[in-house]
């Protein structure tokens, strides 16, 4: 009976920590596909992958979906990419929060090139079993 609890708490364990895991990898993607719905200016992919009530602070400035859409002619000479290292997970049953770099490229009207390091964090809510955005903030790294 003791070694059957023993293997049953054991399974117990690994199956929370495949979860937690593959929890992880899904946030990251949705990380991921928010930023690929900016550097498109995909307003349905957006909503799709945050809460009604995102929103994000990005040096000072408030952003939602819908502000960083209609931003679109400022910025439609720009072609921006995103790449997330040192990401650091923490994860609940309904809710995530994650730390990371952000490495940005942006080129300009096919000429100029910008690269920001960035500090930011997200939060992530879990609504009807599917994993949304909830906030997002970002910074300059000095």
């Amino acid at each position: 009976m003791k070694v059957k609890m023993i293997i049953f708490f054991g399974l117990f364990l690994f199956t929370q920590c495949n979860q937690k895991k593959n929890d992880s990898i899904i946030l990251e993607k949705v990380l991921a596909d928010y930023c690929e719905g900016i550097r498109t200016f995909d307003l349905n992919k957006l909503n799709a992958l945050t809460t009604k009530d995102f929103v994000f602070f990005e040096n000072g400035k408030i952003w939602t979906n819908d502000s960083l859409v209609k931003s679109k002619d400022k910025f439609k000479s720009i072609v921006g990419e995103w790449k997330f290292d040192n990401v650091k997970v923490t994860i609940d049953n309904s809710s995530g929060y994650m730390i990371y770099y952000n490495r940005s490229n942006f080129i300009v009207n096919d000429t100029l090139s910008w690269t920001f390091d960035r500090l930011e964090s997200a939060t992530f809510k879990k609504i009807d079993g599917i994993w949304k955005l909830n906030s997002l903030h970002s910074t300059i790294k000095k």
